[in-house]
């Protein structure tokens, strides 16, 4: 049995998202949505930078610092030397629809980020949300559109293929696609119906055994999935709604895994972030090289 432990006592997000280990500094980041925060864990000591909008995913940038989504736009972050965050602006997106965001969001084997949009007021159900791919000039048209909630990005471990999901309750689907020299994911298909497994299928991550580890939102449990789609095992995690795990720590058998504290829930368990060990190691991920395109 896989033990799951708080790893930052008294504190909780509102959105809990975005984990992400930074093997140069031997640290954990994440983020809070709602909180507009950049979080950061190290050597036992607790961080926490506030941004004035909304930060929704991360990466590494392969010149220092991170790569993040935010409400439209995609930035470099920078920590000073007095403690202080830059953020500079790498792109920009005119979303379709106002109230909109960036959601999940990650770097590819070849140091491509992608990030998936999504309009902030879930019960619309509006299928206005769209996957990008971003490089030095910009981003790309929509790869993906037709989105709900995009999550649960990640790629397999020779780059050939991507996951993607669709978390919101009138989907819950995880889909597989083959990704071409380009970075272009194409032949799309099923990998996952969540409707048959306990929960919304939100962030995940890659082992490297090149099973797929999903957070079931709303089931507290973060399920790991064969390459064939066949669920191997489940974790419980302590709160209904974990919503992203990633690999890290020295050996990369680390599971850091964020959640979210919903309105009105005064428990100490939502909003935590959750370290587990689960006897498996991940991978390391890509930091985002500005490619000409």
């Amino acid at each position: 049995m896989t033990t799951v432990e708080r790893l930052v006592e008294a504190h909780a997000d509102s959105v809990g998202e975005s984990p992400l280990w930074h093997a140069g500094e031997a640290a954990w980041y994440w983020v809070d949505i709602e909180g507009c925060a950049l979080r950061r864990w190290r050597s036992g000591l607790f961080q926490s930078w506030t941004l004035g909008e909304r930060i929704a995913c991360l990466a590494l940038h392969a010149h220092g610092g991170l790569v993040a989504g935010l409400e439209s736009r995609i930035v470099h972050l920078a920590l000073r030397d007095d403690g202080g965050l830059t953020i500079d602006t790498l792109a920009e997106l005119a979303h379709p629809k106002p109230g909109m965001r960036f959601n999940d969001g990650r770097c590819d084997r070849a140091g491509r980020f992608f990030a998936g949009t999504m309009l902030r007021d879930m019960a619309a159900a509006q299928p206005v949300g769209a996957l990008y791919r971003f490089d030095a000039r910009g981003p790309s048209q929509p790869l993906i559109d037709g989105l709900i909630v995009p999550n649960g990005l990640a790629f397999s471990a020779d780059g050939r293929t991507m996951y993607l999901s669709d978390s919101h309750p009138r989907r819950r689907l995880i889909w597989a696609f083959d990704v071409d020299a380009q970075g272009m994911p194409q032949q799309r298909r099923l990998f996952v119906d969540m409707n048959h497994h306990p929960g919304r299928p939100d962030g995940a991550a890659i082992d490297a055994d090149g099973c797929y580890w999903i957070c079931a939102n709303d089931a507290g449990l973060v399920h790991r999935f064969t390459p064939d789609g066949r669920l191997d095992r489940s974790i419980a995690v302590p709160t209904a709604k974990p919503s992203m795990c990633s690999f890290g720590g020295a050996h990369w058998d680390e599971l850091l895994i964020t959640s979210i504290r919903p309105a009105g829930d005064t428990s100490e368990a939502a909003g935590a972030t959750y370290i587990a060990r689960p006897g498996v190691q991940g991978l390391p991920e890509t930091p985002w090289t500005p490619h000409p395109g």
